[in-house]
């Protein structure tokens, strides 16, 4: 399909912040990007025209729990997830491998894959790079991740080394299967804490050649530091005109300390997850509104916001709507975050267009010690 690829527009003159362009079949992505986690089709309590008015560029379905619930055959009888959801915009599909190794009840791998039991109802599947990126081409995704094998952290080095090199089989496979029509298929980097490992598999996932790049395997429990390693020794072995997606992070600051390191996507079930649990996202760190402090207090959830939920109720209101068990509430929490963490990474490309990034960035930095010392303090 003609169109379809990546165009870096600016760099930043300071990091390696760069503003871009994915075009994919289903529109134009402005990166760097949050992208909205959709497991099941859904972006859970919003609609599709939510999404549209709170900014959101691409939502993210997911392959194993589509494959388990509703199955290819009724997707494939909607004439793919963008019709049986409603979204006309971008989709990017997770390949399955990270839930198959963190949420089966039991597993057993193979060269050409893994054979399951279903989290939900013990019912047995299996799942490699043939049946990933089937699936996936009946889902229709803009963007199709390969088949990987997510490694736990830690790890040890005898393991990882397996398990990169099971990685980058099932890449090659998975590249070499057939994809829906404009369909872009991503890399996947793993490589653990090791960062020889991470360049080695980057380098030979450049070999097979793909329309973009993801590293996988962080923020899965190491500390920031270790993250902000696998970061560093993945980039520069990746094309500088192919994107760069950090699966699974969704906090502010680390995503502004990754895009000064060269990254353009990111992806995380935070700004929905912590809504159902009562917890708003802000600039000035996440709220419990559900705290007994909030009971009487008539200001937005954030000061300054212009999301629905901040133009119209209060604190006080959201507390009870949460404290009774009514769905409002979690809905209202969760155009809130959405709206935030999507704010958050508009602001981020104005900082990098204007050449103001690195101040930018280095206020976030900033702000979060000081929230995190006073959240300490408390």
């Amino acid at each position: 399909m003609r169109g379809v690829g990546f165009e870096v527009m600016l760099e930043d003159s300071r990091t390696k912040a760069r503003l871009g362009r994915l075009v994919t079949a289903h529109g134009v992505v402005e990166t760097p990007v949050f992208m909205d986690v959709g497991t099941l089709g859904t972006v859970k309590a919003l609609g599709p025209r939510d999404l549209s008015e709170l900014g959101t560029q691409v939502v993210l379905g997911n392959t194993y729990h589509l494959l388990l619930r509703p199955g290819p055959e009724v997707i494939a009888a909607a004439g793919g997830l963008h019709r049986f959801m409603g979204w006309n915009g971008p989709i990017l599909t997770d390949s399955g491998g990270f839930q198959v190794f963190s949420l089966a009840k039991m597993r057993r791998i193979t060269e050409d894959g893994c054979r399951f039991n279903s989290h939900i109802d013990g019912h047995e599947f299996f799942l490699g790079p043939k049946e990933s990126m089937a699936m996936q081409r009946v889902i229709g995704s803009d963007i199709a991740m390969v088949f990987d094998e997510c490694l736990p952290y830690p790890c040890d080095r005898e393991r990882a080394e397996k398990s990169v090199e099971q990685t980058l089989r099932w890449a090659k496979r998975s590249k070499d299967e057939p994809h829906a029509e404009g369909q872009q298929v991503f890399g996947i980097v793993q490589g653990g804490v090791y960062d020889d490992l991470r360049r080695h598999c980057a380098e030979e996932l450049v070999d097979i050649g793909f329309d973009g790049y993801a590293i996988g395997g962080v923020s899965v429990g190491e500390p920031e530091e270790c993250m902000y390693k696998a970061v560093e020794a993945s980039v520069p072995f990746l094309p500088v005109d192919r994107p760069r997606y950090v699966m699974g992070l969704g906090v502010m600051h680390q995503m502004a300390e990754c895009v000064a390191r060269g990254v353009d996507m990111f992806d995380c079930v935070i700004p929905t997850r912590i809504a159902r649990h009562g917890t708003a996202i802000t600039r000035h760190g996440n709220i419990a509104i559900k705290a007994a402090k909030w009971a009487f207090d008539q200001s937005p959830v954030e000061e300054g916001c212009e999301c629905p939920c901040c133009r119209g109720f209060s604190r006080s209101y959201i507390r009870h709507l949460l404290n009774c068990g009514e769905i409002l509430g979690l809905r209202l929490l969760t155009v809130h975050n959405v709206y935030a963490l999507n704010r958050f990474m508009a602001e981020m490309r104005a900082a990098i267009a204007d050449g103001s990034f690195h101040e930018w960035k280095e206020k976030i930095r900033k702000d979060t010690t000081r929230n995190e010392q006073l959240c300490d303090a408390m």
